[in-house]
């Protein structure tokens, strides 16, 4: 009897201790539904919510010291690094350190770390590998549909499929002749501006040029009278010179003959 209950006590130790880790990693929810439906394998006895305050605040106390001390111990025993956090059903802060809580937390975190990148990294591969599966897959596709297009590895199609292969080579035949008929009315809608462009250039040089020989001519008719007035003047001047020489060797010759 004896050896019977000290193992039933020892397997409490060992279930509270397995609910107090479970309260301080955060799933104190968690380990309150364990406490009413974990059952005692040897004498078949349900764990469940002790109900009397006091008596729960004396078990916790007892329990807690009793785990706190089991902590100690494997930290010694094992040379672990131990730390115990638990929190009372007051929000009383109780905890157990075998070096230093603060350090012990900050390598729990980076292991946390490690083992959620680990996981992302490889959860990111597999999707990686899914997709290039599926891209390879995709352009194996491709490329047999792009052979039959050409007319090349036939020998597995149905007539279904041959009628329906057929089809989409006639509406992309009909696609080309409407796509090329736009771009040779573009052609010749550019061709037809531009020729309009270049008759109008040409009309307007035509224009320019005749005006210029309008100029020309006013010019040149303008030259032709100034011409005209300058040789009357010429000749009048000349008509002035020689009537004065005529006089001059006149009177000349009337002062020689009054003379003799």
């Amino acid at each position: 009897m004896r050896r019977r209950r000290r193992r039933r006590r020892e397997s409490t130790s060992a279930i509270t201790a397995r609910l107090t880790i479970l309260s301080m990693l955060g799933h104190t929810e968690r380990g309150r539904e364990e406490t009413t439906s974990i059952v005692m394998v040897k004498g078949k006895r349900v764990i469940q919510r002790i109900e009397n305050a006091a008596s729960r605040q004396a078990t916790f106390s007892k329990r807690r010291n009793g785990l706190v001390k089991k902590a100690f111990e494997l930290s010694v025993l094992c040379d672990a690094e131990v730390a115990l956090i638990i929190l009372s059903s007051r929000g009383k802060l109780h905890q157990f350190s075998s070096s230093s809580m603060i350090e012990t937390i900050k390598r729990y975190r980076a292991h946390s770390r490690e083992d959620a990148g680990s996981t992302s990294m490889e959860h990111d591969i597999e999707e990686l590998k899914h997709e290039e599966a599926c891209m390879s897959k995709k352009m194996e596709l491709l490329e047999a549909s792009k052979q039959k297009l050409l007319g090349k590895n036939l020998e597995s199609c149905s007539l279904e499929e041959l009628h329906e292969l057929e089809g989409k080579i006639e509406q992309g035949l009909r696609d080309i002749r409407v796509r090329k008929a736009s771009q040779q009315q573009k052609l010749h809608s550019t061709l037809d501006l531009s020729t309009s462009y270049m008759l109008t250039f040409y009309k307007l040089q035509f224009h320019l040029l005749q005006e210029q020989i309008a100029q020309l001519k006013e010019k040149e008719c303008s030259l032709i009278e100034e011409n005209a007035l300058m040789r009357d003047e010429v000749c009048i001047s000349d008509g002035i010179v020689w009537q004065n020489n005529f006089i001059d060797v006149v009177g000349k010759s009337t002062e020689q003959l009054n003379s003799t």
